[in-house]
């Protein structure tokens, strides 16, 4: 089965618990989400992320997601690789997806490296025998060295980043999601990772970014999804009168 992304009518609503109707007005500007804000005959407020996206995404895709802050893009791309679940419509997914974000999830402080590279290999749905496979490789790429054998909580911030990070890029995906370009660790490592990241995006079938960045849009992608309060209001082969709407909203 060829690789491929589909939405049908997929909305995402979040219930928000502790906040009701009347007040409403008072809260609304502090919530970090762009998506509708609303509440129910019971005064509950919900707030609607994503509205009925519609999107069919195939094979040699490389897909931009653009719009204001909260406009969804980061909803709909951990709705893709399952992280949250549709409350209206349906999603279907076939091919293996590597989702480059939430890199830091499930970590364990106590544990080594060591540990934590198969732990966050497992959690990216590797197999045991992939781990083994690429142990060796991503420890080298990481730079840890017998770091490795310490446990993460006597990491710095940036070491335990450049190891999620090689965990992370080491497998090829069939489906490739980004939020935002990453960045990891000190210049030199930021200059590995970003040939690395170029490679994967290369060696993918399908890949999704989200991204503020004209530029970085027009040079990986060659089509564009532009959101606007949780809804899909153009998509698209990339043209210049798209990108000009979009970046202008």
């Amino acid at each position: 089965m060829s690789v491929h992304i589909t939405l049908e009518d997929v909305s995402v609503r979040f219930q928000i618990f502790g906040l009701h109707g009347r007040s409403l007005k008072k809260t609304a500007l502090s919530l970090t989400t762009g998506g509708r804000i609303g509440s129910g005959a019971s005064g509950r407020v919900h707030i609607d992320a994503l509205r009925n996206v519609n999107l069919d995404l195939r094979e040699g895709d490389r897909v931009g997601l653009i719009g204001h802050n909260g406009a969804g893009k980061s909803t709909i791309l951990r709705t893709m690789a399952g992280i949250y679940e549709p409350t209206g419509g349906r999603i279907r997914v076939s091919g293996r997806v590597s989702p480059m974000f939430d890199l830091m999830l499930g970590i364990d402080h106590d544990a080594t490296g060591n540990e934590n590279l198969r732990l966050r290999g497992l959690l990216l749905g590797m197999t045991a025998a992939e781990i083994e496979e690429y142990a060796a490789e991503i420890g080298e790429f990481s730079g840890l060295g017998e770091y490795l054998d310490l446990p993460v909580k006597t990491y710095s911030s940036g070491m335990l980043l450049r190891l999620m990070f090689s965990v992370a890029t080491a497998v090829s995906p069939e489906i490739l999601l980004l939020d935002e370009w990453i960045t990891a660790g000190d210049a030199n490592f930021m200059e590995r990772a970003e040939v690395r990241v170029n490679k994967l995006i290369d060696r993918s079938s399908l890949m999704v970014i989200a991204s503020h960045s004209r530029d970085l849009i027009q040079r990986l992608c060659n089509k564009v999804a532009v959101l606007e309060h949780g809804q899909v209001v153009d998509y698209g082969p990339i043209t210049p009168a798209m990108l000009d709407r979009a970046m202008a909203a």
